[in-house]
């Protein structure tokens, strides 16, 4: 995965807020039972913590000037080429790029999304959520919200292969929810039912398909400040380790890991087999319309 050295970086599109929460980080999995059922419902669920019934206190939006930190030493993509954080504000400003795109030539608008980089907890306009329900979309503000904590997380406890592309996958699935909200669809999750043929594993899988759609067409999209892509090489490692974080995720997976048994009554994701086909999906034609999960 290499983006463009010369390409400059929009961190406007990020809100670095770390260093304000609870001190730690990372995902929290040694909760007991009340852990365990955040983390199989929450881990990029989508919708807002308070959908969950996760939040507490007031809900606000996170308060953080934008691009604080970032701005200081993500400015081109040299520099998404060597530190996480500066990788992410370049999969943003790539994954934005190519769905404005994308919409308009569906004559659709696009709004941007800003992501919003936090340690610990943070405040949305969801409700207030910790590290704990993983990266996750909040259609109230449109923001992603991730924890870069997660990313360890993903690998070390998940199984992931890891690498850079997993965590492109990690982002563009959540963009794809924003692209849900956009259009209409994300509300869909929100009837509260469970299951592998619920409305909540469709919304998921759709999300994976739409991250495949980017991921096909990232090196082809011409950013507008320079007319060349900002993601310039992906490479069949690259996806392999994002059907690997897509896999790792499944609810079978977290289910049989976390629980030791399966219970597909209560899916909201899907299972790995059907996150790496829709991702494989989108990423194999590049049509959003062929992420239809609802059919």
């Amino acid at each position: 995965m290499q983006f463009d050295d010369d390409a400059d970086l929009d961190t406007s599109q990020v809100q670095d807020s770390r260093g304000g929460g609870i001190p730690g980080g990372g995902l929290t999995i040694g909760g007991g039972i009340v852990g365990l059922i955040a983390l199989v419902l929450g881990l990029f669920f989508g919708i807002g913590p308070q959908e969950l019934g996760l939040s507490s206190g007031p809900s606000a939006s996170a308060s953080s000037s934008t691009g604080e930190q970032v701005s200081q030493h993500c400015r081109t993509g040299r520099d998404a080429n060597t530190k996480e954080d500066c990788r992410i504000v370049a999969v943003v400003n790539s994954a934005q790029s190519f769905w404005t795109q994308e919409l308009a030539r569906r004559s659709r608008t696009y709004t941007p999304a800003s992501t919003v980089f936090f340690t610990g907890r943070t405040d949305t306009a969801c409700g207030a959520a910790t590290s704990a329900v993983g990266p996750f979309y909040c259609p109230g503000d449109h923001k992603v919200y991730l924890d870069l904590g997660f990313f360890n997380e993903l690998h070390s406890k998940f199984g992931a292969s890891g690498g850079p592309f997993a965590q492109a996958y990690v982002v563009a699935h959540e963009y794809g929810h924003h692209i849900q909200n956009l259009l209409g669809t994300l509300g869909r999750a929100q009837d509260r039912k469970t299951g592998a043929g619920s409305n909540s594993v469709k919304v998921e899988l759709q999300a994976d398909c739409y991250a495949g759609v980017w991921a096909k067409h990232a090196t082809t999209t011409p950013e507008k400040s320079t007319g060349r892509p900002l993601l310039t090489r992906l490479t069949k490692t690259d996806i392999d380790d994002g059907l690997s974080a897509a896999a790792a995720v499944g609810d079978d997976r977290i289910q049989e890991k976390f629980q030791g048994r399966v219970t597909p009554e209560s899916w909201t994701h899907g299972s790995a087999a059907q996150r790496q086909q829709w991702f494989t999906t989108g990423y194999s034609t590049g049509d959003m319309a062929r992420c239809d999960t609802f059919r």
